[in-house]
């Protein structure tokens, strides 16, 4: 989940104004969260109360209406409904802000099932729904193989990859030219990609990399790729920490939670408990 946060944030500044640097700044006080960090901390704390998806999601991005980068036209008319539908979006919105199931099943089918739900509020295109199981695919796969050790190889991440496909029938045989400098706000021309990319990556920060200087989607392919890469290469607390403090206090304590929760050590470990590590990361507001 943090993955997803991290990437987001790091490809907040290329949104607008895209890169092909691989070395660029990787944060900085012009980097920000915007809709998908929103949405990702919505359904995580959907999770934790026990709450539909839809609802938590319109919550939260009622709290914070004016994110960097603002919120999707359709997407945007969708938080400011009173009643808000589903509108049929196939859009990668949808994929961004899933990885949080992940985390939360031991059964593959249920947690496929609750992918589907955090999708089908908004996004209830077939290939919104689609990109949304795919990526929460990746990450469950990632951390089932995870489970007795602690490094995953080039044949597992080629068995993630296989796993996603298989469930998709997304072609991940991608060339550069063909995704370079081209911004896709669809699930079925970002999702193939972020596979891709993990594919060709050796690294959480690598992969992060690839994603933002690709210059398309920076801060949505960031968060889907980070959101992968999270699960298989795992963030170091230094940089967890760094992210954390661009995040307000209501979404500190809901990833902490979270992680508290459902993921064993993650992000509290070495912190003791969740009111120590809350008053680490807020120190600077108080």
């Amino acid at each position: 989940m943090l993955g997803a946060i991290i990437g987001d944030i790091v490809g907040s500044l290329w949104e607008f104004k895209p890169t092909n640097d691989y070395h660029f700044e990787w944060l900085s006080d012009k980097n920000d969260f915007t809709d998908d960090t929103i949405c990702t901390v919505a359904v995580a704390d959907a999770l934790l109360q026990g709450r539909d998806f839809g609802e938590s999601i319109h919550d939260w991005c009622n709290r914070y209406p004016h994110p960097m980068g603002g919120y999707g036209g359709r997407f945007a008319h969708w938080v400011r409904s009173v009643n808000p539908q589903p509108y049929n979006s196939l859009g990668n919105g949808a994929a961004m802000r899933v990885s949080p199931v992940a985390y939360c099943y031991k059964d593959e089918y249920q947690m496929l099932k609750a992918a589907e739900a955090t999708a089908a509020c908004s996004h209830n295109h077939p290939e919104g729904i689609k990109g949304a199981k795919t990526v929460a695919m990746a990450i469950y796969t990632a951390r089932e193989l995870h489970q007795g050790r602690n490094v995953l190889g080039e044949k597992d991440i080629d068995y993630i990859l296989s796993r996603c496909t298989a469930i998709s029938n997304y072609d991940i045989e991608i060339e550069m030219a063909d995704v370079i400098n081209r911004f896709d706000e669809t699930c079925q021309g970002t999702v193939p990609v972020a596979l891709w990319i993990i594919g060709e990556s050796t690294s959480f920060e690598d992969a992060v990399r690839k994603a933002v200087s690709l210059g398309a989607d920076a801060d949505t392919l960031g968060s889907i790729v980070g959101s992968i890469a999270e699960a298989i290469w795992g963030i170091s607390i230094d940089m967890q920490i760094q992210a954390m403090n661009y995040l307000p206090s209501d979404m500190k304590r809901v990833v902490l939670r979270f992680y508290r929760r459902y993921i064993d050590g993650g992000f509290l470990a070495g912190y003791g408990d969740e009111g120590a590590a809350i008053d680490l990361l807020t120190k600077d507001e108080k």
